[in-house]
């Protein structure tokens, strides 16, 4: 469920040529699930581009938090991100900003969502408001940035320190405070700004006082996210929460914990969506989050030249013929947003 004005922007973004390479994409995704042959037409609708791996917080289910990526951390350089916005924009239409680590710790993050912005892009990021000052959020506000998720994982400081380790909740609520402040001084409808609540046992119970908190300050909505627990049949640091409506998982016959919705055999993320690290790589799907499942390198290769390349094609191909067979395809949160 989108917000209202949220939509309308988006559909204010939609060129003829967005629209028809849309449905071009879409065209190839069905062409390519009935004839289980992977066929691609057009280039991808949206793209993760990753600002950097580096992080301020530990949270324990995250790679950049517990520093367990095997790929080099670093920022992405704003010549780099312009030269390939240039290569697509005239067909791309969402563009996030985020895949691992805390956007705004690369010092060029604002003046690349400008860019991006002034290519008629729609422009979104997910952070976790530790560094949204005063400055930074008039700065944002400027930016045409037209979404803003902010993390915020527990309405005491207690709570939302047992998953945002070393974190502190004052600054979040500070930060968007005056993201608020910002967008009623500089008269601007955007960012539409998000709380994302990710639901785990230790702050199932504040729900309702996050939706309450979100009133208060001037939020515009609550989203609430299953969390993905990695050892969950083991859960160490035991996040699984009771309330089952708010879980990935549940208690199977045997005592044991399994995944509750059932994977299906089809997806299609590598048609109409594609992840680019901040140092080049392009990896399929925001799962791949140690870029595992390298399908080419923009240091060396234009993007469209990727995008058709036959290690795309294989990739497709092992999606059509079965995602059992994808380790990132695992565990995977597709569908398992809970809207608030």
């Amino acid at each position: 469920m989108l917000h209202l004005s949220d939509s309308l922007n988006l559909l204010r973004k939609l060129s003829i040529r967005r629209a028809w390479n849309a449905g071009k994409v879409l065209s190839s995704y069905y062409v390519s699930k009935y004839t289980k042959k992977p066929v691609q037409w057009g280039v991808p609708i949206s793209i993760s581009f990753e600002p950097t791996t580096s992080c301020n917080l530990r949270c324990p289910e995250c790679p950049s938090g517990l520093r367990a990526f095997s790929r080099p951390t670093g920022m992405l350089q704003n010549d780099f991100f312009r030269e390939t916005i240039d290569q697509l924009y005239k067909d791309l239409f969402y563009l996030v900003f985020y895949f691992q680590g805390e956007p705004y710790l690369n010092p060029d993050f604002l003046d690349m969502v400008k860019y991006a912005a002034g290519k008629g892009i729609y422009t979104a990021t997910s952070t976790n408001a530790h560094y949204l000052t005063d400055t930074n959020a008039r700065k944002t506000v400027e930016s045409g940035l037209d979404r803003l998720i902010i993390s915020i994982d527990g309405t005491s400081q207690e709570v939302y320190q047992q998953y945002r380790v070393g974190g502190q909740l004052n600054k979040v609520l500070e930060g968007a405070r005056n993201i608020v402040k910002w967008k009623k001084e500089l008269k601007s409808s955007t960012p539409l700004v998000v709380f994302q609540f990710l639901v785990v046992k230790p702050n199932e119970h504040q729900i309702g006082e996050v939706k309450q908190l979100a009133k208060e300050i001037g939020v515009n909505d609550v989203w609430l996210k299953t969390a993905q627990v990695y050892d969950y049949e083991n859960d160490p640091n035991q996040l699984i929460p009771t309330i089952e409506k708010y879980s990935r998982y549940r208690k199977n016959k045997e005592g044991g914990v399994t995944i509750k919705n059932p994977l299906q055999n089809h997806c299609w993320r590598a048609w109409h969506a594609t992840v680019i690290t901040w140092d080049g790589l392009v990896v399929p799907c925001c799962f791949d989050k140690d870029a595992q499942h390298k399908l080419g390198d923009l240091k060396g290769k234009p993007f469209r030249e990727i995008w058709q390349h036959a290690d795309y094609r294989n990739f497709r191909a092992k999606l059509l013929e079965s995602r059992a067979n994808i380790d990132i395809c695992a565990n995977c949160s597709e569908g398992t947003k809970v809207w608030g």
